[in-house]
């Protein structure tokens, strides 16, 4: 990866915490496929589980049902896109692999919540995205705690990226979590720290894309907080990250133009 991309989300959801993002029909679908690409996404990860806090979690024949459907449509309207699934489920990460031609496989559990997922990606041969997250989706925010965040974050990571190598995980990209079991504090605490994260010499995906972290501190809402979006995105690629995943595409893909374009002196 010599420059950073983005990567445009594509929510099957009736739930997503960003309004904005739920695309439930054929011709939404349809579009925001083409927007992504449009707009300069090289990559689209698509998600058909909210795993926002209380949200009601699709079973894995509904999540499979789901993506089913809308990965259909995706091949047929851009049968050359690089294209991630965003599930913790061994076998609709089997699935989606096998009959869909997903490339990437982006897990929010770091393999916790289904113990055959480093297995069964390890058999497949694709890159995996590794998160952090204390807790569960559904208390995950209830009370995250901390000695020192970005310590422990990099050491999780760290480790958990040796079980993966033991089962065969040869393309791993480390995302620290944003917004899953951390405070506002933790989540600033970590952008501030995002280079130490280099130490594990593998590539990095920031996922800031209007989450709590930006308009809880502004006081504002998901609807508001693209400016904020985009301050932190920056902030992310002017520290080294490799990924951004979005759910404004335009707004990313300038982001790293203007960064790229700038002669920083060292």
């Amino acid at each position: 990866m010599d420059h950073p991309v983005v990567m445009g989300i594509l929510n099957i959801t009736p739930d997503s915490f960003y309004e904005g993002s739920r695309m439930m029909e054929e011709d939404a679908i349809r579009n925001r496929i083409h927007q992504i690409i449009d707009e300069g996404g090289e990559m689209i990860d698509i998600g058909a589980c909210s795993t926002r806090p209380g949200a009601e979690m699709a079973s894995e024949k509904e999540e499979m049902r789901r993506l089913a459907f809308a990965l259909e449509i995706l091949r047929k309207e851009a049968p050359d896109a690089v294209v991630s699934v965003d599930t913790f489920r061994a076998e609709v990460a089997k699935n989606c692999v096998k009959d869909f031609n997903v490339q990437i496989i982006n897990d929010i559990s770091g393999g916790e919540m289904d113990r055959a997922m480093f297995h069964t990606v390890g058999r497949l041969g694709v890159p995996y995205i590794l998160m952090h997250m204390q807790g569960e989706p559904n208390t995950m925010q209830q009370t995250p705690h901390y000695e020192d965040v970005t310590s422990e974050v990099i050491a999780y990571l760290s480790r958990r990226t040796q079980v993966l190598r033991d089962h065969g995980v040869k393309d791993i990209i480390l995302d620290p979590g944003f917004g899953f079991g951390k405070t506002v504090e933790h989540n600033y605490q970590l952008m501030a720290d995002l280079s130490y994260f280099h130490e594990l010499q593998l590539p990095l995906l920031v996922g800031i894309s209007r989450k709590s972290m930006i308009y809880k501190l502004l006081g504002t809402n998901a609807n508001e907080a693209l400016n904020g979006t985009t301050v932190l995105n920056t902030l992310a690629v002017l520290n080294g990250a490799h990924i951004l995943r979005v759910h404004d595409v335009r707004a990313a893909v300038e982001t790293v133009k203007i960064v790229n374009a700038t002669p920083f002196r060292e």
